[in-house]
């Protein structure tokens, strides 16, 4: 037998600790590799830590809700073989995908693949009985570290391959889940000033004391000015019902709305590129690149995970980077790096049902596009009533440096963009 060292892993680089969340196994439980061991929280995301081999948990060294130093020795598993591993962490390249250029054909031994994406012998085997190829299985949202695709993930697409079910659509989190991912907490004076069984005291998530903190130092750092359009959505809602299936069927994921929205907001800030910006002291930081950052419910609470270089991708590129954000936040495999850098961000209220809302400010950035629901709405159109498919954009702006007339003129572009939709270059 061989004794291996559970280490905590560092998740970002900025990191230097994090808390255990949850111990998925005791001492003395079998555990497989890839298998999750615990659940560890930082001031970025949660993150799921499988284990690096198979064999026994021998040692737990730390208590859940313990804060542990990146590099300590957390746990200790025993298994056959020499190793000692630590647990296996995306590096910031596999974000950069390169094109397959193999297929995964041979019946007796598993191909390299040509990929920057890592796949695992398991999920390897797997794809070579069932005759994927590496195109096909590079178009499989992962749910593992670092967007990786499980044995979960590859039996759930054969499942669903022949009927073209995969489903990536925005998820509706209901309160009541998200009350489930808080503890319920004795809390002494607390307690005893709002006694049970008429009152239940929660403890907020660390990921909910992070957004609480962060959306009170925004509102209390920007002047925030609200602009309001509508926009009429009907082209893109009829080329959306038109293609979705051929969509579907090409890329292995649905077609939402949300990739339109991330394309003409980034149309709209190449010629409006002080709206890219961040403001430090009396300077103007302006982003010769752009970082969309895409609100995401889950049932952690709101996430904005970031859409890098958002300017270099078609809108094929941009559909597949926010399937991706989306699948690994609603999961929790995002890693810090993702939740990073954004220099504008929108949040789509709309899959709610909600028609209008008033986003705050997601700083540092200085505005962020808020999107209601496509309604069917009476509207005069060429002097006669016609049935239109109508949502209304919300700008919220800082006024230190973004006026009416330019915030205007930019949420009245990112409108016209979607409203004169034809079809993607």
């Amino acid at each position: 037998m061989a004794k291996i060292e559970v280490i905590m892993p560092q998740l970002g680089e900025s990191l230097t600790e994090g808390t255990i969340v949850k111990w998925y196994k005791k001492v003395g439980d079998p555990i497989k590799k890839d298998e999750t061991l615990l659940e560890i929280s930082t001031d970025k995301v949660d993150s799921e830590i499988p284990s690096p081999a198979t064999g026994i948990v021998t040692k737990i060294l730390f208590n859940e809700q313990d804060t542990v130093p990146i590099k300590t020795v957390i746990a200790e598993i025993e298994t056959e073989g020499e190793a000692k591993i630590e647990p296996e962490l995306p590096s910031p390249e596999l974000e950069k995908k390169v094109e397959p250029t193999s297929q995964i054909t041979k019946i007796d031994k598993v191909e390299k693949p040509q990929t920057a994406r890592f796949y695992s012998p398991l999920v390897l085997n797997i794809a070579r009985q069932e005759g994927i190829s590496m195109e096909e299985l590079e178009k499989i949202p992962g749910t593992g570290i670092g967007g990786r695709v499980s044995k979960k993930d590859i039996q759930n697409y054969l499942r669903n391959r022949q009927t073209k079910t995969i489903t990536t659509e925005e998820a509706k989190p209901t309160i009541s889940k998200i009350e489930t991912t808080m503890k319920v907490v004795d809390t002494g004076d607390l307690a005893a000033k709002y006694p049970p069984p008429k009152y239940e005291i929660l403890q907020m998530s660390n990921i909910l004391q992070k957004m609480a903190e962060h959306m009170v130092k925004s509102v209390a750092v920007s002047p925030h000015v609200q602009a309001i359009s509508d926009c009429d959505m009907t082209s893109i809602v009829n080329y959306r019902e038109k293609f979705a299936e051929e969509f579907e069927r090409n890329e292995g994921f649905k077609l939402t709305y949300t990739p339109f929205i991330a394309h003409a907001i980034v149309k709209a800030l190449k010629e409006f590129p002080l709206v890219n910006s961040s403001i430090e002291g009396d300077k103007i930081i302006v982003k010769k690149f752009i970082n969309l950052g895409m609100a995401v419910a889950s049932d952690q609470g709101l996430i904005v995970p970031v859409i890098k270089n958002a300017d270099e991708k078609n809108f094929i590129g941009l559909a597949r980077a926010i399937n991706d954000l989306a699948v690994r936040t609603r999961n929790r495999r995002l890693n810090p790096a993702d939740i990073e850098g954004a220099t504008f961000t929108f949040t789509n209220y709309g899959v709610f049902g909600n028609i209008i809302g008033i986003p705050i400010i997601n700083q540092p950035n200085v505005a962020i596009l808020g999107i209601g629901a496509i309604k069917k709405q009476p509207v005069v159109l060429n002097d006669a009533i016609a049935i239109r498919s109508i949502s209304y954009l919300t700008l919220s702006f800082d006024h230190r440096i973004i006026d009416g007339a330019l915030g205007g003129m930019f949420l009245e572009r990112v409108v016209k963009y979607l409203e004169e939709f034809k079809e993607f270059e």
